[in-house]
């Protein structure tokens, strides 16, 4: 069972602390329930500009100052923006720990958005995005939300658009923070060797004082899903494709065997479907591979790979076979047997990181209400039947629901 701490401050901020004590390392952060689904057409981005900004300066210290204050004693400080999530997060030695939550605690709720900084920050996120469109395997997947999802804020790529990077100004950080920031729609999480009474004390001298700001949330629900199809030439030497649709959500109860169905067709092992069918057998990509995204309220299904131009439709054809062979051929006992055991064997292994232990705390008490323990997911795995899997594949690896976005290289 998961062993761990968590405690509610009035003003709605949960501690959530997890103590291993074989490490010297302390992992901790911020997890906001707050992503860039959540902005409106002329926030385009924000999220993650705000992501950047927050490192810019606060109403005590100058970006140097924040930069420096981790780094000088060894220690990691970083941040990310996902659809539903804004997470700022530490690592360093656990005799530090104090150090890290103060300047978490600052930079969550204290940045000032200085338009000198501001200006600066902009430049690094245009270049960010140039980063992004010159790597097409990166550039494909967010152009695929797109297809997928439309102009809804989940179709919307999470930089934003040159255009509202470009336009935003200090008020815009601020307008948006009083309109999102939620002090019940966020946690601060750690996993260290420390005692939970110390992470209490801590937690007792930088949340607790925080004022309460509380309120519903409203987000655009998704829309209705229409399939799609699309070919891009680009100055490209190898085409990419991704294939995929709508599936299941956070809380569908057929979110984990969906993903064991995900792990069958084109997870991370070399034994996927996909891997053999494709790469192994016929030597056609470096990769491929399948994705799983649920979200609060729908969720996002890929397979993505990159081959030859010339061998893109022999590609399809091949990915459309696994495709059929799970809707149309039930597993046996002994393949249904290794699946559940594969995908087992890999969530156990995932909370061997501490840093991605912290980050799972944090993630499914915002999403979930409560952290599920390995005991419990293991015990969902071992009900799903082969009749299940083959169910889901007939609902959601069907030709008519898998939209389809192509780059293919110029003059080619």
């Amino acid at each position: 069972m998961l062993d761990y701490n968590i405690h509610e401050y009035p003003n709605g901020i949960r501690l959530l602390h997890k103590q291993v004590l074989h490490t010297k390392i302390a992992h901790c952060g911020f997890l906001l329930d707050i992503g860039s689904r959540d902005e409106a057409p002329h926030q385009q981005g924000l999220a993650h500009f705000w992501e950047h900004m927050a490192f810019k300066g606060t109403e005590k210290r100058k970006s140097f100052h924040i930069l420096n204050r981790l780094e000088t004693v060894g220690g990691e400080l970083n941040a990310y923006t996902t659809k539903e999530k804004i997470c700022f997060y530490a690592a360093l030695l656990s005799t530090h720990f104090e150090r890290a939550f103060e300047l978490l605690t600052d930079l969550t709720f204290n940045s000032v958005f200085s338009g000198r900084e501001l200006e600066k920050e902009r430049g690094v996120i245009l270049e960010e995005m140039s980063m992004y469109q010159d790597a097409p395997e990166d550039a494909i997947i967010d152009d695929f939300d797109t297809v997928v999802f439309g102009d809804h804020p989940l179709g919307v790529n999470i930089l934003g658009t040159r255009e509202s990077v470009s336009r935003f100004q200090t008020a815009d950080f601020h307008a948006f923070l009083q309109e999102q920031m939620r002090t019940d729609r966020l946690v601060f999480s750690s996993v260290s060797n420390l005692p939970f009474a110390e992470v209490k004390r801590l937690a007792d001298k930088f949340l607790a004082p925080l004022p309460a700001r509380l309120g519903p949330r409203t987000r655009r629900p998704v829309g209705g899903y229409e399939r799609k199809s699309q070919t891009e030439t680009r100055p490209i030497q190898q085409a990419h494709c991704l294939i995929g649709g709508p599936a299941y959500s956070l809380n569908d109860a057929r979110r984990i065997p969906f993903f064991m169905l995900n792990n069958i067709l084109g997870g991370p092992g070399m034994n996927s479907r996909l891997n053999l069918a494709v790469r192994e057998k016929y030597g056609l990509v470096y990769t491929i591979d399948s994705t799983y995204s649920p979200y609060t309220d729908t969720g996002l299904f890929g397979i993505y790979f990159g081959t030859e131009g010339k061998q893109v439709k022999r590609t399809l054809g091949l990915v459309q076979k696994e495709l059929k062979l799970l809707r149309e051929k039930s597993l046996t006992t002994n393949q249904l047997h290794v699946a559940k055991h594969q995908l087992m064997g890999q969530l156990a292994m995932s909370e061997e990181s501490n840093s991605g232990l912290m980050q799972l705390l944090g993630k499914s008490t915002l999403d979930l209400g409560r952290v599920e323990p390995l005991s419990e997911i293991f015990a969902k795995i071992e009900k799903v039947s082969a009749a299940e899997l083959q169910e889901m594949a007939n609902e959601v690896l069907t030709e008519e629901h898998l939209s389809v976005l192509q780059y293919v290289p110029e003059g080619k």
